[in-house]
């Protein structure tokens, strides 16, 4: 029986790696003679391609709270993460957020003086990950769109703060969680250790847990915590292994944060090439972080003619 899985590797930008080539370089040649397509770019986009998640959307928060609980069932859920913020001469920068270094004694010493505040409001706040803090809301609450931390780190905090009504509220809550924080003795601990202090929370990923999460993958490589939350609820095996040989055919192999060409061509693509040719599996696929995907089949090697690679 001839196999015909698609194993598939996320990759960084195409730009990121093109200025690393050379002719007759593996990479290269794949550019050149593999079936291209253009698609739309980002990780929803990918994660859209790979996973069918109804009701559609990726809920974060949920996702990764039944990975870190197992309890997200039955309510909505908000990100909640701690992060570090300093001001300048005109603007508040986020410099870090999620993973701070805390320990789970230092989370539960930060969240003191916070449960009052969110438990007030009906939003119990917890930390069962010291990078991943979680408010719990009813089923029914109304969120506004806060970015992923990607989106702001570096910028200006205010810059992407919700407005109207429904944000004023959240507004609100964050500038009384910063003065809370500001003021806990563990961030003055923190700093004179050397340490950055926690002093913001960053609210993101809003929602309830999806009814169902299907996805065609066999096996899942990858650190990200949503992309692993994501599996454990379609049922994908999520491995941590950097062996070719192992892979299954079908498998989804994160390498988002793989920007060196000569690497990813020695370690990863001729492997997969060799094991291509004996029949493995049947298609290679190159998804790119800037909407370049190749498909690469076997035969592809035979397209002498063709030479030119994406722009």
């Amino acid at each position: 029986m001839i196999p015909t899985h698609t194993t598939t590797l996320w990759l960084p930008a195409w730009a990121r790696l093109a200025d690393q080539l050379a002719p007759g370089d593996v990479l290269h040649r794949i550019a050149a003679r593999a079936d291209r397509e253009q698609v739309d770019a980002g990780d929803e986009a990918r994660v859209a391609r790979r996973f069918d998640i109804l009701p559609r959307g990726l809920p974060v928060a949920a996702l990764t709270r039944q990975l870190d609980a197992g309890d997200a069932m039955q309510f909505t859920w908000l990100r909640a993460d701690p992060g570090h913020v300093r001001p300048d001469m005109t603007s508040v920068r986020m410099l870090a957020c999620g993973d701070l270094g805390l320990s789970p004694e230092e989370c539960e010493a930060l969240l003191k003086p916070l449960k009052p505040l969110f438990g007030d409001e009906g939003f119990p706040i917890s930390a069962p990950h010291p990078a991943r803090w979680y408010l719990c809301l009813p089923q029914e609450a109304r969120l506004p769109v806060f970015p992923p931390p990607r989106e702001v780190l570096g910028d200006d905090l205010l810059a992407h703060l919700p407005e109207g009504d429904t944000g004023q509220r959240w507004r609100r809550l964050l500038n009384e969680a910063q003065v809370i924080l500001h003021n806990h003795p563990l961030n003055a601990q923190r700093s004179a250790a050397g340490k950055l202090p926690v002093n913001t929370l960053w609210f993101w990923g809003g929602g309830r847990l999806p009814d169902h999460v299907r996805s065609a993958v066999s096996q899942l490589r990858s650190g990200d915590v949503v992309l692993n939350a994501l599996a454990a609820r379609a049922g994908v095996p999520c491995v941590a292994d950097d062996a070719v040989d192992s892979l299954p055919p079908g498998a989804l192999l994160d390498l988002r944060g793989l920007h060196d060409a000569v690497l990813l061509q020695s370690h990863w693509l001729e492997p997969l090439l060799q094991r291509q040719r004996r029949g493995d599996f049947d298609t290679l696929e190159l998804d790119f972080g800037d909407g370049h995907l190749l498909r690469w089949k076997a035969g592809h090697r035979w397209r002498f003619w063709r030479r030119h690679v994406p722009a």
